[in-house]
């Protein structure tokens, strides 16, 4: 027995709220695990509160009433047995809680000490009536995940009625628990959704115990065998044989004026054998900033061109868009083949004549931006997909590219760095390629980082670089004054170069300009008659310009780890000896300052990524809050890596040798589809 619509209260309404919290079966129930528990187990003297602790006091209304002014309040004084006093303070409230609280109520409140204006009080505390010789909790009370419309009461009454109903048994072999020393299924359950009072309140917020540790390992298991089910049904699909013809291939790296890395000849080894498969391509391409990841996905398009198929390559901004077709039609277009841009700003000529080419496999190559997934774009045999910097688009924006095909290869780039436990857990349906090797002749990049106060340095380095004929950036992050942030603005900031540094053609280049404008402006910096080009974070992808060779970053406290070392990566591409100063407005916070130091001390962009991780978790870190795949809910990957690594390999076991059972945990964790994966 499962359905919740058979539980007595559960109305029609009800089943909609908990449906949105994604609770439609006992199972569910079970594992909406708690996200804090109270002490509701003791009543504490109201003379015994402390300051900025939580705890629960029982007593009696001595008066009640309801300010307007200086806001709307429900004010309550509540005296317990032994003569101690509470204010209790109401800024929401209804009907029926002026109702309850009313004067010479027996009360028991839960909530925070605070000092207030009248004495002692605690600000929207949990009340209910205190019936004669009501019991205390027996175990500590459950907070769990709601919505709106759905009580922590119903929730309660829910899960209890799952711990009842549901099925708790072991559906994998009991071996596997006791190797990691992990409890009970059941015990666990029962634990976390009502501990003993003895049980420390710190232990369950950090999640560190052995009931939650065992639940981490069966949500961890649960998302690796869907992923490589996810990867065996591809696998089991076809598409096209795309095998190495190497005559335009080897005819490209004849004539690139530089050898590839050992890293890159690997890494496109790798991809030109998946092409040649004939199941669909799932890679994923990771490689640092200017590690080389373009010249591997134009041999990968080139693959697919020899055997008769076009390829498509898209990109999420419309500079680096262009960059790629720049890029490429130099490369390809020598060697007879045919590189269409498409652009959702092309004048209607173009665009009309982009999409003929296109649909009649004129174009071997398209390149743009998400223009190219619009419906109207039709391909004539697409073979290959390439997606740059992939975390920016949507699992539906690739998936809708992918399906201009017949299931086409996929090929996705990214530069930003993936922690080895980040993509065991969110990419493991993928095969993952990594170029962890720079070209030779790149010079690092030595970071400054510099209080604002000290701006004039700035100027007079950047002023003595572009007379000597070099080039610089100056990245601003907004582009019009918030009078939130306070932070300077591009237009401002352009002003204000261009009156500071008179002799230097300063460009300006950011998101609200005119998709001619920007290509404007970018060729004239690419051709040195812009030395300084202001700019927004639009250049933060895909610029390269070997003669520029100084960075300044505005407001740099404000940007985020990996954002700073992409944008400090358009540097030190050429011969000399380049330079990112790191602006930035004192006094920093905690956060801002600890982001800096680690900018500062590392250019590996793989320790910036494992740094990014723990500061902004893995939810933001991959772009996956937008992109359609789920979250672990219980499991922490860098907390939890040994149970990921158990995870990896008792799910390769179980599909090889108990393919049922690992079913059946499927079903457990994610319902019916079992699917983790939605693309």
């Amino acid at each position: 027995m499962s359905d919740l619509s058979t539980i007595k209260g559960v109305t029609k309404p009800m089943l909609a709220r908990l449906a949105k919290l994604g609770l439609q079966r006992a199972d569910d129930l079970l594992l909406h695990l708690p996200l804090r528990h109270v002490d509701e187990t003791r009543l504490t003297p109201i003379r015994d509160l402390r300051v900025g602790e939580q705890a629960q006091v029982e007593g009696e209304i001595i008066h009640a009433e309801t300010l307007s002014r200086p806001r709307r309040a429900l004010i309550c004084q509540l005296q317990d047995d032994v003569g101690g006093l509470l204010h209790l303070r109401f800024l929401h409230f209804y009907p029926s809680q002026v109702a309850m609280l009313k004067t010479g109520a027996r009360i028991r409140a839960f909530g925070e000490a605070r000092p207030g204006f009248f004495g002692l009080e605690m600000v929207h505390p949990q009340c209910h009536v205190a019936r004669d010789e009501m019991p205390l909790s027996a175990a500590l009370t459950p907070i769990y995940p709601t919505t709106a419309g759905l009580s922590q009461a119903m929730l309660r009454k829910l899960v209890r009625w799952a711990l009842q109903q549901g099925d708790l048994g072991e559906i994998l072999p009991t071996a596997i628990y006791a190797g990691l020393q992990l409890p009970d299924f059941a015990v666990s359950l029962n634990f976390l959704h009502g501990p003993p009072p003895d049980t420390p309140i710190e232990s369950l917020q950090q999640r560190s115990g052995p009931a939650w540790r065992r639940l981490a390992f069966d949500e961890l298991l649960a998302q690796q065998l869907s992923m490589r089910r996810h990867h065996a049904r591809r696998r089991s699909q076809g598409a096209p044989r795309l095998e190495p013809q190497r005559y335009l291939t080897n005819a490209l790296l004849d004539a690139l004026p530089f050898v590839m890395t050992g890293a890159q000849q690997r890494v496109w080894a790798q991809i030109s054998l998946d092409l040649s498969t004939p199941h669909p391509m799932q890679r994923l391409l990771q490689g640092d900033v200017g590690s080389g990841k373009t010249i591997v996905s134009a041999l990968a398009a080139l693959q697919a061109i020899e055997n008769g198929w076009q390829a498509a390559l898209m990109a999420p901004t419309e500079i680096l868009a262009e960059q790629h077709y720049r890029k490429l039609h130099d490369w390809l277009t020598p060697l007879g083949v045919n590189v269409y841009w498409l652009s959702g700003t092309q004048t209607k000529v173009m665009r009309t004549a982009s999409l003929a080419a296109v649909a009649d496999g004129t174009a071997q190559i398209a390149i743009g931006t998400h223009a190219l997934f619009q419906e109207q774009v039709q391909f004539a045999k697409l073979g290959l997909a390439i997606i740059d910097e992939q975390h920016r688009f949507g699992v539906h924006q690739r998936l809708a590219l992918r399906q201009k095909g017949r299931l086409p290869h996929q090929l996705m780039m990214s530069a930003t760095p993936i922690p080895r436990t980040l993509a065991m857990g969110y990419y493991a349906d993928l095969d993952v390629s990594v170029i962890d090797e720079l070209p030779p002749g790149r010079t690092p990049v030595v970071t400054k980082l510099v209080s604002d106060s000290r701006r004039g340095e700035v100027l007079t380095r950047v002023r003595d670089a572009c007379q000597q004929g070099r080039q610089a950036y100056w990245v601003c992050p907004l582009i019009e004054e918030s009078e939130a942030l306070q932070l300077k603005t591009a237009l401002e900031t352009h002003e204000l170069l261009t009156a500071a540094l008179p002799g230097l053609n300063i460009g300006l280049v950011h998101g609200r300009m005119k998709p001619n404008e920007k290509q404007a402006v970018m060729q004239a910096f690419n051709a040195n008659e812009v030395h300084l080009l202001v700019a927004t974070t639009v250049i933060e992808v895909g610029v390269d310009v070997p003669n520029a060779s100084l960075m300044v970053i505005e407001h740099a406290e404000r940007m985020g780890l990996s954002q700073l070392h992409q944008l400090r990566g358009r540097v030190g591409r050429g011969s000399t000896e380049s330079a990112c100063f790191l602006l930035f407005q004192a006094p920093l916070s905690d956060t801002a300052r600890a982001r800096l130091k680690i900018i500062f001390e590392n250019t590996d962009g793989f320790a910036i990524a494992r740094a990014d991780l723990n500061l902004r978790g893995p939810g933001e870190f991959l772009g996956i809050r937008q992109s359609g795949v789920p979250l672990l809910k219980i499991a922490d990957l860098e907390r939890d890596a040994d149970l990921l690594e158990a995870a990896r390999k008792i799910a390769d076991q179980l599909l090889r040798e108990q393919p049922q059972a690992a079913e059946l945990h499927l079903q457990r964790w994610l319902g019916q589809t079992g699917d983790y994966v939605k693309v």
